[in-house]
């Protein structure tokens, strides 16, 4: 990028666009809210800089150069541009809005945040576009402050710390199968809890280790885990199409008529799910739009 504006004060070039409107320092000066003397004083500071005089004595007043004919059109539109890079934005209108945003969430946060909030997302900014891309959690915090990513849902403990954040919620889990389950007609106990045959949604792929097992080995137990998945989308059909269970997120079970859900024998602890961006767009008011809009549907 060319250096070529170090070191010039804009006021002269505001200068400069009076003069070439008044061809007269004193109604240039009148205009600028300025003294005769400052305004002269300017001006042969633009004579210094362009290497020409700019404007000459004249019958009536004082007239251009062809430089500064050459310069007069460019310059109003340069002046023009800063004033709006300049000005204060005009209040966010949604209805008026044609942002597209890229949320980063996997099915969970898609399903549980995203989803509710979509019906009045469309009915209140419906030129908005959004999209939902996946991104491993050790590439968000990059992606967002690189601008492909304006938005991600990620649980606490996966959350990387320079993002600014917000918790829309607190989750905790529930043990679920297929509606009728012979097993989940009432809590099981402990021990057949264990007996069961478990499904894990492992998002990183081929996992067959969670929470639930971290909470059991600590009491000297196992459970058995017949089959991992990388989503919670394929978690829902294999538990309404076979006798296999899995603890899961309450959010996402609540009101599954297709699905049993009890209360464990035991405490496997919940996590947050939160809100995060980069600080480009922190005070961006269609972002704050969003992300208020956003927690409000959850």
């Amino acid at each position: 990028m060319s250096n070529s504006l170090k070191g010039i004060d804009l006021n002269l070039l505001v200068t400069l666009d009076a003069l070439l409107i008044e061809h007269n320092v004193t109604r240039a000066a009148e205009r600028l809210h300025l003294s005769q003397p400052g305004v002269s004083v300017q001006l042969s500071r633009l004579r210094e800089l362009f290497g020409d005089p700019l404007l000459l004595p004249g019958p009536r007043g004082m007239r251009p150069t062809a430089r500064a004919d050459g310069l007069r059109e460019p310059l109003r539109q340069a002046l023009a541009a800063l004033q709006q890079v300049v000005a204060p934005s005009n209040p966010f209108d949604p209805a008026l809005a044609n942002q597209s945003w890229r949320v980063a969430a996997f099915d969970y946060g898609a399903l549980t945040i995203l989803v509710p909030a979509l019906e009045m997302l469309r009915a209140a900014a419906p030129a908005a576009r959004l999209a939902i891309v996946q991104s491993l959690p050790s590439q968000v915090a990059r992606k967002a402050e690189q601008g492909d990513i304006d938005l991600a849902f990620m649980t606490g403990a996966e959350a990387p710390l320079d993002l600014h954040r917000r918790t829309l919620f607190t989750e905790r889990y529930v043990l679920a199968g297929r509606a009728g389950h012979p097993h989940l007609q009432s809590p099981p106990s402990l021990a057949t809890f264990c007996q069961l045959d478990h499904v894990i949604v492992s998002p990183e792929g081929g996992g067959f280790h969670g929470a639930t097992d971290t909470v059991l080995a600590e009491q000297g137990m196992t459970r058995r885990v017949s089959l991992s998945v990388p989503g919670f989308l394929l978690l829902g059909a294999v538990l309404t199409s076979t006798d296999l269970v899995a603890m899961v997120p309450r959010r996402l079970v609540c009101g599954n008529d297709a699905l049993q859900v009890v209360e464990p024998p035991l405490d496997v602890p919940g996590f947050e799910m939160l809100m995060l961006w980069p600080e480009r767009v922190h005070r961006d008011q269609a972002h704050q739009w969003l992300r208020e809009h956003i927690a409000r549907s959850v």
